[in-house]
């Protein structure tokens, strides 16, 4: 089958899926999208972006301390994660429910060859989001992601976190942006590797549990606004038939987890 997207980026919504597999899924993606630059003459594909949820997880990036996991294997088991040494930049960060991840599969040779330029488009995206529901974000000079405070509210905390990968100019891997999430976790981590600094939520900075499908699709709208392209966010039955043209191979299917 095949589907023709009339659109720069296409935003997929998988759901509730595993790491692995996911991880697995990126790499696929970003192969197809090298392989068809790299055609005579290049084959036009767009941009993606996954956008999941994933059940715990610590994942720790290649120049990450293990050290910065808190837990033992047992341990691990009993609060129901697991953990993966990844092929991402950056230390350890925390996946789980309630946690919006957004892995841009974006080939740069289209946008702007510049790494850095890239991180801080997609803070600014998670800034504008932020800004929506009267949170202010910000940017903390030599730390990636993005920040809030100090306020009245208490210090620097951090509510994105990102590490990416980019190979041929086309990236993988993305952001971690804590909406209703359970923030215990990152107490079993030193997160990022910084162990000065705090982490929250869009919920515990609004003072309620906040619509995750609404705050989705306002990032959606954002990522479209910064990086000054067009953008359609497919249903997840939709989404799946179009990754699984694009890689032609099963895509995975989102499964219900403990909150």
């Amino acid at each position: 089958m095949s589907m023709t997207i009339d659109a720069d980026i296409v935003a997929c919504p998988l759901g509730r899926v595993p790491y692995v597999p996911t991880w697995d899924l990126q790499q696929q993606i970003q192969d197809r999208l090298i392989a068809a630059k790299r055609k005579t003459p290049p084959e036009s594909l767009p941009h993606v972006l996954l956008l999941v949820e994933h059940p715990h997880v610590y994942t720790l990036g290649k120049s990450g301390d293990a050290e910065h996991l808190l837990l033992s294997d047992d341990e691990l088991e009993a609060v129901g994660a697991t953990f993966h040494h990844i092929d991402r930049g950056g230390d350890i960060t925390y996946h789980g429910p309630g946690q919006l991840v957004g892995y841009p599969i974006f080939d740069l040779d289209r946008l702007f060859t510049d790494l850095g330029r890239y991180l801080r488009t997609l803070e600014a995206v998670v800034i504008r989001t932020c800004a929506e529901y009267g949170v202010t974000g910000t940017r903390v000079e030599g730390r990636t992601g993005t920040w809030i405070g100090p306020d009245a509210r208490g210090p620097e905390r951090k509510i994105c976190a990102m590490g990416v990968r980019c190979s041929r100019w086309v990236t993988m891997h993305g952001f971690a942006f804590n909406l209703n999430a359970n923030l215990d976790y990152f107490d079993h981590i030193v997160p990022c590797g910084i162990d000065d600094r705090g982490v929250t939520s869009l919920a515990q900075e609004v003072g309620h549990p906040v619509d995750e499908a609404a705050v989705q699709r306002r990032v959606v709208h954002h990522v479209g606004e910064c990086f000054d392209r067009s953008i359609t966010r497919l249903a997840p039955d939709d989404a799946r038939a179009f990754l699984e043209t694009l890689i032609e191979e099963p895509v995975p299917v989102s499964a219900s987890v403990d909150p």
